[in-house]
């Protein structure tokens, strides 16, 4: 099976490591976050932390929320710093994913131990992104 984006994905694995065991469980997201955008710099990809994403309902706005990090405007990564990943923390990136035009979703916990989940959501399933998002965002 060929997943969609692999060659970023395994990047993002990589520095996903290379933070985890550098700084270990115990920071704040926002340090992982920061440290994961210099890592993935590294590594020559485009990350952007914090994006501002709008919301649809019948072709209006009806909000915005902020993705985590957003890499190579095809991945948007969730991070974590919890016991555990829930149910709630995979509804959350699907959420991301289903307002979007990106397709791949990665859940990374920097917890006891390291987590992570990856999710697709194949833009052929979606039904509320109007037609301009998907000519602005390639």
């Amino acid at each position: 099976m060929i997943l969609k984006h692999k060659e970023i994905s395994d990047k993002i694995l990589k520095a996903f490591f290379n933070v985890y065991n550098s700084l270990g469980r115990g920071f704040l997201e926002s340090v992982y976050e920061k440290s994961m955008i210099i890592e993935l710099n590294n590594l020559g990809l485009k990350a952007e932390s914090q994006m501002s994403i709008d919301v649809y309902y019948q072709n209006e706005i009806v909000g915005e929320f902020r993705a985590g990090i957003v890499v190579e405007n095809r991945i948007i990564i969730e991070l974590k710093a919890v016991k555990s990943i829930i149910k709630e923390h995979e509804a959350q990136l699907m959420k991301y994913l289903k307002a979007t035009k990106i397709e791949v979703g990665l859940l990374l916990n920097f917890g006891e131990k390291p987590e992570i989940k990856r999710f697709a959501y194949d833009n052929s399933r979606k039904i509320n992104i109007p037609k301009i998002i998907e000519d602005n965002r390639t």
